[in-house]
Order: structure tokens, then sequence, then C-alpha cells
């Protein structure tokens, strides 16, 4: 290539995530842009908490000042193109509002993925926050993607046992104002892992895999609701994105066992499609 010669310019489609930085690299911030990369899309990110975690616990989370998450928030916006953001971490009310605020008729897809218990256990979300995400994001968000606990915790009424209960509740979600719920049955029972796809005007969509056997599966609610993100960004229709999310993840999680991370609860592989495993 000579000097005047160029590199063709790209431009691949943006998405934005909103959430919290995992030290330990598996989920949070971390997973979302992990996710956003394997599926071709640049990753943009606004962070609103930092942990020290790794795949045992979180020893300690930090809240950055809410007028720094606005600042982010602004600063992408003034300069990126965004075609999709995904919500995950938010560790305040104070946090809930001010992102609230800053997306509040934006006219792009918005993920909401209501993080509020980590795999290690610990709680992410204080609980004078959860009616601030109800009131404030809920009616934002274009895709709502709890699971079980989650869901539970949002409608005070415990977590679904069976998949009747997750449509219901999933049913009654909707109602409070999300444009469609995926109720996520990674924390049900039973050889299949089934999903449901909730929305106002049509049937629910069922999407099931087999249960795999594997202790690493940090950061899966991240990498899910990340995909779906991704997947919007690239311009593909709700069911379309969903869809090859589910897939995504369910070979990231299948992948999973060929690396060796930590002590506790190891990451997916994002990079599945990617990485040679010697």
């Amino acid at each position: 290539m000579t000097i005047s010669e160029k590199p063709i310019a790209t431009c691949p489609p943006a998405a934005l995530t909103i959430a919290g930085s995992d030290s330990g690299g598996g989920a949070g911030i971390q997973a979302d842009v992990k996710t956003f990369s394997a599926l071709g899309v640049y990753a943009a990110s606004v962070i609103t908490a930092v942990t020290a975690q790794n795949t045992c616990s979180v020893n300690a989370v930090h809240v950055i000042p809410p007028a720094m998450v606005r600042t982010q928030i602004r600063t992408v916006f003034e300069d990126l193109d965004i075609a999709a953001i995904k919500i995950g971490m938010l560790p305040s009310a104070d946090v809930i509002k001010i992102v609230a605020d800053e997306l509040q008729d934006c006219h792009i897809p918005i993920v909401l993925d209501p993080v509020m218990v980590a795999k290690s256990g610990d709680t992410l979300l204080p609980r004078n926050a959860v009616r601030s995400l109800k009131n404030l994001l809920l009616p934002q968000a274009t895709l709502l993607t709890p699971n079980l606990p989650e869901a539970g915790a949002l409608l005070a009424c415990g977590q679904a046992i069976d998949e009747l209960a997750m449509q219901r509740q999933g049913e009654t979600l909707v109602a409070l104002g999300a444009n469609a719920v995926l109720m996520k049955g990674g924390h049900g029972s039973g050889s299949e892992c089934v999903d449901l796809l909730i929305t106002e005007n049509f049937p629910a969509l069922r999407l099931q895999a087999k249960r795999i056997a594997t202790s690493n599966t940090h950061g899966t609610g991240c990498t899910l609701s990340s995909a779906v993100a991704a997947n919007l960004a690239k311009g593909m229709p709700l069911p379309d994105a969903v869809h090859a999310a589910h897939r995504y993840l369910h070979q990231a999680i299948r992948a999973a066992d060929q690396l060796v991370i930590g002590h506790g609860h190891g990451p997916v592989h994002h990079f599945h499609n990617f990485w040679i495993i010697q």
C-alpha cells in the first residue's frame, strides 16, 4: 500500500452499555463490551459503579456520582451515533433517575437488565431503588430481561415455579409499562431451560435449550441482554434479535468450560467463534 492509499473506512453500528464495572471481567461492562465486539458492534460505555469482584465474591462497590453518570451519557451522545442501549447495574435511586432523565424520548431501543444480585449472591441493587427502577425506567424499556428472582422481586410476589407463572409475571410486567419482557428461566429446574418473550399484542414466544451442566455462568444475564442490544443495533426486529441472542448465549455457555478462569463461577466464552483453545 502506498502512502497515498488509505484503507477503506467502515462504519459499524454502535451500541451503548450503561452498567457497573466488574474487575474480574466476567460480567457488567466487561461482559457487555465483549459481547458487542463478538457480534460486530462498536461498544461505548457509561460506568455507573466500580466493583471489586472476582468469580467468587463482590468485595466492594463504589457508586459513581450521578453527575458523572450524566456527563458520560451526554458526552457519548454528543459524538456517537448510538443505535441501541443496554442498561445493567444501576446502584442507587439517584443514578436511576439520572439515566431515566437523560434517555427520556431518545427514540433508541433500550434493553433493561434489572441487575439486583450477583452470581455470588451479593446484593447489587438496594431495595429502595427498586421502586425507582419500576416507575422511571421500566416504561422506557423496549425489552426488560429479568431472571426469575428478579421478576419476583420487581413484583414482590416470589419466584415463578413453572412456565404458567413465568408467563403471568411477564404479562404483569408488560402491564406496568415495558414494551416487552423476556422472562429468563436459567434459575428454573429440569433438563431444559425455557425463556419466554412476552409482548402485549402477540402470544408468548417460547425459547428453549438443553440445560448445560457447568459452573461457568458468571455474566450470563449481562451477556444475553447485551447480545439482544447488539442485534437491535444491527437492525433486527425484536423477536429475531432475541432468537439470535439466545443462540449466541447458549453456544457461549456450551464453550465455557474451555476457559479456566478463577476459582468460583467462571465466565461464559464470549469469543467461542474466534478463539482456538489449545
